[in-house]
């Protein structure tokens, strides 16, 4: 009974919207503009051809590139700027000279530097998640209280020992949740960072449907399916969050 609580008001709020959709398609008499029984015929099409999986696993192959390869970069990067300030000084105006930078601004040279292929939308996409993650990184590190790593430098540790039992459980935190929106942002550019991939992922698949013949069924098709997705994948993120691991912490 508490779970049919939980789940009933998405649902009512979903079915509302999708009735005035509906409502509103009809009565304007859109020729061009599709219904949501249009949209489902138009994404059963992809179904039964086989596009929609091909585009669905390219398009989270290359967030899962650009991501993974941003996070392996940021986190250490984050890190390192947290614990030496002389090291944060430094590096941290040029990063926050970057982190605004839309991806989009950056497809120009991606397409110099890569050309047209797979290697152009890990790119950006790699582009829009490291520079956040190594802002939050670093944050994190800046809230471990002073008093636990006074005390533990008290004893003793040794500064491997320090990173390992003090610095890292600490940051765990912040990290996981600048890596949930990280990804966020990194499948939010998936459509600009796909009109340059080699015709396959759901970005293309949405471009190429209103260039190639209007076909606006399948466009929205695109952006519902971009969207799942992305509750999906925050969904999993949600549950990293919390695992004892990371939700226990030092700092405040």
């Amino acid at each position: 009974m508490e779970k049919l609580k939980q789940i009933l008001p998405p649902v009512a709020l979903i079915a509302t919207v999708l009735a005035a959709w509906w409502i509103i398609v009809v009565q304007s008499e859109s020729v061009i503009f599709p219904t949501p029984l249009q949209v489902l015929a138009g994404t059963m099409e992809l179904v039964d051809d086989g596009t929609l999986w091909t585009h669905i696993g390219n398009s989270l192959f290359r967030v899962g590139c650009g991501f993974l390869v941003a996070v392996m970069v940021a986190v250490p990067m984050g890190l390192w700027m947290g614990r030496i300030d002389g090291v944060f000084r430094t590096f941290n105006p040029i990063f926050q000279i970057l982190r605004p930078i839309s991806p989009i601004a950056w497809i120009p040279l991606s397409i110099l530097w890569f050309g047209v292929g797979n290697v152009s939308p890990i790119f950006l996409i790699f582009i829009a998640s490291v520079f956040p993650l190594i802002v939050q990184t670093a944050a994190g590190v800046h809230t471990i209280e002073r008093r636990y790593l006074d005390a533990a430098e008290n004893f003793g540790v040794s500064r491997a020992m320090l990173f390992r039992r003090v610095v890292m459980p600490a940051v765990l935190p912040e990290v996981v949740t600048g890596m949930r929106i990280t990804l966020g942002v990194a499948w939010l550019v998936v459509v600009a960072a796909e009109m340059i991939a080699p015709r396959s992922g759901l970005g293309y698949l949405i471009i190429d449907s209103r260039n190639a013949g209007n076909r606006y069924d399948l466009v929205i098709a695109g952006m519902i399916i971009i969207g799942l997705i992305g509750l999906l994948l925050d969904g999993a993120m949600r549950l990293l969050e919390g695992l004892n691991s990371v939700r226990w912490r030092y700092g405040r």
